[in-house]
């Protein structure tokens, strides 16, 4: 009896794994009362829905993206026509008042960062920290300045990515 069930969900696994190539599978039942996965229908049976659903047809091909430095000059299209005309435009007051306030937001995150570096740095003390009390063995001790080596890292490339968003702001 077990080895049926059994049979009857790796069927059940298989045909769910080749659900992407047949689009409908039914639950049949044979003549001795066991259930029967196939995708045709034979005599009774009931449609399984397995969640596949069929892509839809395309209509039309989807253009390839321009490229605005290949072929010719005529293929390149400028920044005006490639926006279209219902795409919401921002004026220049407002964009510029929205760049101050991220560049005050960025200049604040980057102090606060630069603060933080140097009290690794001087925590770190040029690769040997104090040691501390709980560090009676020198793994423990090794594991934590490796661990601040890490963490200064961190934090000078996230000085430098903040200095990059910085500079990108117009």
């Amino acid at each position: 009896m077990t080895n049926i069930v059994f049979q009857s969900v790796v069927a059940v696994f298989a045909l769910l794994m080749c659900a992407s190539a047949q689009a409908q599978i039914y639950r049949c039942t044979d003549a001795n009362g066991r259930p029967l996965y196939t995708d045709t229908k034979v005599g009774k049976c009931q449609l399984i829905d397995t969640g596949y659903r069929s892509p839809p047809a395309a209509s039309a091909p989807i253009p390839a993206p321009r490229s605005s430095s290949g072929g010719g000059g005529a293929s390149a299209s400028s920044p005006a026509a490639s926006t279209p005309s219902s795409f919401p435009r921002v004026d220049n007051t407002v964009q510029r008042a929205r760049d101050d306030e991220r560049r005050e937001i960025l200049g604040d995150e980057l102090r606060i960062e630069e603060r933080k570096l140097a009290d690794l740095r001087k925590e770190f003390n040029n690769g040997e920290p104090e040691r501390q009390g709980n560090e009676r063995n020198y793994a423990k001790y090794q594991e934590r300045v490796a661990s601040m080596r890490d963490e200064i890292g961190r934090t000078e490339r996230n000085i430098e990515a903040l200095r990059r968003e910085i500079g990108n702001i117009r």
